[in-house]
């Protein structure tokens, strides 16, 4: 069982997504406004936030930003009905760890709920990475370069360690999928691209010339193979 916060602003969506999560076990509070949901999130020590984008009184970005600052730990899924690349690029960058685009189907969400309340396996002998001037505390879940501290997402901090503990060689994208995303086939690995490039403004000195998280070409990617 999971404890889930959903804030949703729409009734019968909520009503919706409160009853098929509680038919998969669940345990669920439900707001409907952005101010609620803080308010809530703050409150309460949730495994899983289930955030609308479009909300009242406080737009879900904020939500996130304010909910991810005081609980750098806890995943966030955002729902959102914007298809635009920028506003899923945005969502990751104010920390939710993943998103679904409305409609949705409830396997889909259950799958990512699924996922994101499992956590991501955290590697156990490695918290902390110094390199190029900066610190990837991963067991805070933060990056400090100088005065600036940029807030990692548990994906983010799973994807550091996989690629970390790997760099003796290029990690695929299908590797990525199965074991930080937690998903094998049904996820698009496009995905995985956008994650790594919101990660990259995070721990890059210069993200458009990537020196840590490098892409190898119809392979994947690999932590600083380039070197």
């Amino acid at each position: 069982m999971v404890r889930i916060l959903v804030v949703e602003d729409e009734p019968s969506l909520r009503d919706g997504i409160v009853d098929l999560l509680t038919g998969d076990g669940h345990d669920i509070t439900a707001v409907g406004d952005g101010v609620a949901g803080v308010e809530a999130g703050l409150r309460d020590p949730f495994d899983l936030v289930v955030l609308d984008l479009m909300l009242p009184r406080l737009d879900g970005m904020e939500v996130c930003r304010r909910l991810r600052s005081a609980r750098p730990g806890m995943p966030i899924l955002m729902l959102t009905a914007r298809g635009s690349e920028d506003d899923k690029v945005r969502g990751l960058m104010e920390g939710a760890d993943d998103y679904v685009t409305k409609p949705f189907s409830a396997r889909e969400l259950l799958a990512r709920v699924r996922v994101l309340g499992r956590r991501t396996p955290q590697g156990e002998s490695l918290d902390e990475v110094r390199v190029d001037g900066a610190v990837i505390d991963l067991a805070r879940m933060v990056v400090v370069r100088g005065d600036a501290r940029t807030t990692l997402t548990p994906r983010e901090v799973g994807i550091v360690r996989w690629l970390f503990r790997h760099q003796d060689r290029v990690v695929t994208r299908a590797e990525l999928l199965e074991q930080v995303f937690g998903q094998r086939g049904d996820l698009q690995t496009r995905a995985v691209d956008m994650a790594i490039a919101v990660l990259r403004k995070k721990v890059e000195t210069d993200p458009a010339k990537p020196t840590l998280i490098v892409s190898v070409k119809g392979a994947g990617y690999a932590w600083r193979m380039s070197r």
